[in-house]
């Protein structure tokens, strides 16, 4: 996919977001396909739990590894699914704080909701 496609696909966004809930709807609106959301859902659980069991272990050196499987899952779910680049470039903390919210709000059954707020302020029409 060139540069001009990706930029196409995307949501227009502010220059830079001042807050987490200003950046909320624009990652929701960046993971509008449910196998984007999937993908991030198991990529996320598998990095914790990796993390955690590296953790447990006291398997230092391997820490790294337990980001391996959520960026892979998210990566594809972004490339391949949603066509467009991950957030995490630009905004890595809260990147990270809305895979916990967005897993959150996918269990409790809530990101319906949540979508449809998104559509309201960006443009995801041309993904469904």
């Amino acid at each position: 996919m060139s540069e001009l496609e990706l930029e196409q696909s995307e949501p227009a966004q502010p220059e830079r977001f001042k807050s987490f809930d200003e950046f909320w709807p624009y990652y929701v609106a960046e993971h509008s396909q449910p196998g984007t959301r999937l993908l991030h859902l198991v990529g996320t659980t598998a990095a914790t739990a990796s993390l955690l069991y590296f953790i447990a272990a006291r398997k230092w050196r391997l820490l790294p590894l337990a980001l391996v499987p959520g960026y892979a899952a998210a990566w594809v779910g972004h490339f391949f699914v949603e066509k467009n680049q991950p957030a995490t470039f630009q905004y890595p903390l809260w990147s990270l704080m809305g895979d916990y919210k967005m897993m959150a709000k996918m269990i409790r059954g809530e990101m319906d909701q949540e979508l449809e707020t998104a559509r309201k302020l960006y443009d995801c029409s041309h993904r469904d």
